[in-house]
C-alpha cells in the first residue's frame, strides 16, 4: 500500500468544508475518507487559512494575553489540561523517513523520544539518544548496594499537577503490575494508600522539633513582600536576587526554611526563580510546613522512572549511544535560518563528524546540573575536577559553549555555570543498619522506616545548622531487592562555606563520617557515635552545578526552546526559556522535550501552560491564610458573613474552630472597624492621588 502523505491545516472553519481539522491525501486518488467527514480534492492550505484563523503556538502562554470564546478561536484556554488535550495529531509529511538526532539520555532526551513516537508518528528506529554517560537517566540516578553503599545523588519532590510528566507516565506500562497499568497507575495507587506528611519538619536544639513549625512566622511586613513579589511583571526582575528584595527578617523565618530547604534556594539565587516557583505552587503553600502536598514514588526516582521509559523506548527501536559526547554542532546559514548540517562527536573510537539531513531534526540538552560531580567516601573527601574559572575540559557545558559562540540566540552559558561556589552544594546517601541513628529516626517518622511506608515524610531541616542540614528517608526499600533491614537515608545541605557547628569545617572539607558526626550532633545523639558508625555505609556527592539553573537571569541568558531562526534544532532541560515554567523538576524537563517535538514537527497541537490552580480564588484564599500564620485575615470573616449561607461557603477556610460565637462576633466588629479606618485612609490618599493627576493633565494642556 503506498504510504499516506499527510497535510494540517490549522485552520478550524472553512465556508465550503465546516469542522475540517486535517486531511489526508492518497496518491492516485481524489476522495479519501477521514473519520465522519470526507475531504474532496484537497484545498491548498494557503485557501483555508485567512487573517482571522487561529494559529497554533505549540509553547502555549496563559499570560500572553486575554482569552475568550470567539466564533473562529476553537482552542482551548492556555492553560486548559485533561483529556481533550489527549488528542492525537495526524502523521505529518515524510515522517516516516525523517531522522531525530537528540544529545542527552536523560529525562528531557527520553521525553523527545517518547512524544516523536506517540504524537510525532516517528518510527522508533529513526531515533537515535546520544548520552555521554555510560548509563541513561542524567540526573536521575539511583545505584549501588548493601555491601558498598547505596546512592542517589538527587531527589524529586512531585506534585499531582506535574501535568506534562503524567501525560508521557500515563502511557509508559508499569514497573510491576500486570500489563494494561502504567507508572502513573503505580504512583497513584502507592499515594492514594499511603499518604505523605511530617511530623518534624523543622528542628533545633540538637534534637528538638519546633512546635510551631508548620507556622510560617511571616509579619504583616512580610506577608506584603511576599504579596508584591507576586504583583511584580516577570520583565521587572532581571538580574536581581531573593536579598535584593526580601527582608532580613523574612530570610529569618519558618517560611524561608521550610521553602529554600524544600527548593534548594540560597539567598543570592533569582528572585525571578523565587517568584515563578510561588505561583506554581501556590495551590500547595497550605501544605509547605507538614509536607502534605507532595507525593513520593514507592522507589528511587531512576528505579521509578528511567527503568520503565528506557525499556518502552528501546522496545519501540529507538537506538541508545552510550559513552558519546558530542562537542559541537555545524550550521548552515542562510541569512536568518540556522540549519544543522553535522554533530562533531567523541566516543571510545575518538572523535567524529555525524552528518545530518536537512529534514532531520536534532534536540539537545544544554548544561548539566549533576556535570563534574566529585564523590567520596565514609573515609574520602570528593575534590573538585575544577573549582574556578568554569566548567573542566570535556564538560558537557562544552556543547553550549560552542553553541552561544555561533550568535547570541543561544543565551550565555557562563552566567549559569561559571560561579561554582554560588551553585554547589553537597549530598551524602548513607546505607544503614539498625543503630542508635535509625532509632532516632524512627521516633522523627510517621511510621516505622522499615515498613514499607511514608517514614520522614520529606526532609527534616534543622534551622539553627551553620550548613543548613536536612535529612529524609523514603519510602524502604529505596531499591528493588534492598535487604529488609537496611534503611537508604539521604542528607544535604545548602550552604558550603561555613564550618559545621560540631565538626569545625566546611562540608566539602568533609569525610563521610564527619558527615554523619554533624548530622547526629543535630539529632542530638552526637554521644553514640562509635554505636553507629559501624553500621552505616556512605557515599558521597559533591555537585558544582547543582543550583546552577537558579543562579540570577535576565532576558536573553536562557535560549527558546526553539532558537531564533533554528529549522531542526530544539534545545531542552534546565536552562533553557518557557513562558512560566520553573527549572529543577522533571515537569519542566518533560515540558521542554514537547515544546521541541511539535514545534519542529509543526504540529497542530499546543503544549498548555501551568495548570490554572494560581487563579482559583479557593488556592488564593487559602493561600492567604497560610502566609498569616493560619489565622484569618484581614477581611477574612466579612466574607464569611457574605458568603456563609449561600452556594459558595465551601470556597472559604473554616474560621478557628476554638471560637465561640460571641468572640466571632466581636473580632468581626474588630475587623469591621479596622477596615473602615484603613478604608477611609485609602479613600482620602485616592482622592488626593486623584488630584495630582488631574492637575497635571491639566498643566499638560495649557503647555
Amino acid at each position: 500500500m503506498p504510504p499516506l502523505t499527510t497535510a494540517f491545516a490549522h485552520a478550524r472553519s472553512h465556508p465550503a468544508m465546516p469542522a475540517i481539522y486535517g486531511y489526508v491525501t492518497h496518491p492516485g486518488r481524489t476522495l479519501f475518507r477521514l473519520g465522519w467527514f470526507v475531504v474532496h480534492s484537497p484545498p491548498r492550505l494557503e485557501n483555508l487559512m485567512t487573517e482571522s484563523s487561529p494559529r497554533f503556538e505549540h509553547e502555549a502562554d496563559a499570560t500572553a494575553r486575554y482569552w475568550h470564546n470567539t466564533p473562529l478561536n476553537t482552542l482551548p484556554p492556555p492553560d486548559m489540561v485533561g483529556n481533550y488535550q489527549r488528542f492525537k495529531p495526524l502523521p505529518t509529511e515524510g515522517i516516516q523517513t525523517r531522522k531525530a538526532w537528540i544529545v542527552g539520555g536523560g529525562i528531557a532526551g527520553m521525553a523527545a523520544a517518547f512524544y516523536l513516537i506517540r504524537d510525532g508518528h516517528m518510527p522508533g528506529e529513526n531515533i537515535t539518544i546520544i548520552e555521554g554517560a555510560g548509563i541513561e537517566g542524567g540526573s536521575l540516578d539511583g545505584a549501588g548496594n548493601p555491601e558498598d553503599g547505596y546512592i542517589v545523588r538527587g531527589g524529586r519532590e512531585m506534585n499531582w499537577n506535574y501535568d506534562n510528566l503524567w501525560d508521557m507516565f500515563q502511557d509508559v506500562p508499569a514497573l510491576e503490575l500486570p500489563e494494561g497499568f502504567s507508572v502513573l497507575d503505580e504512583y497513584r495507587l502507592a499515594n492514594d494508600a499511603d499518604p505523605n506528611w511530617s511530623k518534624s519538619r523543622l528542628m533545633h536544639k540538637q534534637g528538638q522539633v519546633l512546635s510551631d513549625f508548620t507556622r510560617f512566622g511571616l509579619s504583616r511586613k512580610q506577608q506584603w513582600e511576599v504579596v508584591s513579589l507576586l504583583l511584580k511583571r516577570k520583565d521587572q526582575l532581571d538580574d536581581l536576587t531573593i536579598e535584593d528584595h526580601f527582608s532580613e527578617g523574612f530570610l529569618a523565618s519558618n517560611f524561608w526554611f521550610l521553602f529554600r530547604s524544600m527548593f534548594a534556594f540560597e539567598n543570592w539565587h533569582s528572585l525571578l526563580e523565587m517568584k515563578l516557583y510561588m505561583h506554581r505552587f501556590l495551590d500547595a503553600i497550605d501544605g509547605f510546613g507538614d509536607m502534605s502536598t507532595l507525593v513520593f514514588p514507592k522507589f528511587n526516582q531512576y528505579d521509578t522512572f528511567v527503568t520503565p521509559l528506557i525499556k518502552l523506548l528501546r522496545e519501540k527501536g529507538v537506538q541508545v549511544k552510550l559513552g558519546t559526547q558530542v562537542l559541537d554542532i555545524d550550521f548552515d546559514i542562510q541569512g536568518d535560518q540556522r540549519t544543522v548540517t553535522a554533530l562533531h562527536t567523541r566516543g571510545s573510537d575518538g572523535e567524529s563528524r555525524l552528518a545530518v539531513a536537512p529534514r532531520d531534526l536534532v534536540i539537545a540538552l544544554t548544561g548539566s546540573m549533576t556535570e563534574d560531580t566529585a564523590y567520596g567516601d565514609l573515609d574520602t573527601v570528593p575534590v573538585l575536577k575544577k573549582r574556578h574559572g568554569g566548567p573542566a575540559e570535556g564538560s558537557s557545558w562544552g556543547l553550549w559553549r560552542n553553541l552561544a559562540s555561533h550568535s547570541p540566540v543561544f543565551g550565555k552559558p557562563d552566567k549559569f555555570c561559571g560561579d561554582i561556589d554560588r551553585s554547589m552544594w553537597e549530598s551524602a546517601t548513607l546505607t544503614c543498619k539498625p543503630s542508635p541513628l535509625l532509632d532516632k529516626l524512627r521516633e522523627l517518622s510517621v511510621n516505622d522506616p522499615t515498613s514499607g511506608r511514608t517514614a520522614t515524610g520529606g526532609i527534616i531541616t534543622f534551622t539553627d545548622s551553620n550548613w543548613v542540614l536536612s535529612v529524609t528517608i523514603n519510602r524502604q526499600p529505596h531499591f528493588p531487592g534492598q535487604p529488609k533491614d537496611t534503611v537508604v537515608m539521604w542528607v544535604y545541605a545548602l550552604l558550603m562555606d561555613q564550618p559545621g557547628n560540631f565538626i569545625k569545617k566546611t562540608m566539602p572539607e568533609c569525610t563521610g563520617r564527619e558527615i554523619v558526626a554533624e548530622l547526629c550532633h543535630h539529632l542530638g545523639i552526637a554521644d553514640q557515635l562509635d554505636a553507629i558508625i559501624p553500621h552505616t555505609k556512605v557515599r558521597l556527592a559533591l555537585m558544582p552545578y547543582i543550583t546552577a539553573q537558579f543562579m540570577p537571569r535576565a532576558a536573553g541568558d536562557r535560549p527558546r526552546v526553539v532558537p531564533a531562526g533554528c529549522t531542526n534544532l530544539a534545545l531542552v532541560g534546565q536552562f533553557v526559556e518557557t513562558a512560566n515554567d520553573v527549572v529543577f523538576t522533571m515537569e519542566s524537563s518533560v515540558r521542554t522535550a514537547r515544546i521541541a517535538v511539535y514545534s519542529l514537527l509543526d504540529l497542530p497541537k499546543q503544549v498548555p501552560d501551568l495548570s490554572p490552580t494560581q487563579y482559583d480564588i479557593r488556592n488564593l484564599l487559602k493561600g492567604a491564610r497560610a502566609l498569616n500564620n493560619g489565622e484569618p485575615f484581614i477581611g477574612e470573616r466579612l466574607l464569611h458573613k457574605f458568603l456563609g449561607d449561600t452556594y459558595f461557603a465551601h470556597i472559604l477556610p473554616p474560621l478557628p474552630g476554638n471560637e465561640g460565637e460571641s468572640t466571632r462576633r466581636e473580632r468581626l466588629e474588630a475587623e469591621l472597624a479596622g477596615l473602615k479606618d484603613k478604608g477611609g485612609a485609602v479613600l482620602q490618599g485616592f482622592a488626593q492621588w486623584l488630584d495630582r493627576f488631574a492637575g497635571q493633565l491639566r498643566k499638560r494642556g495649557d503647555d
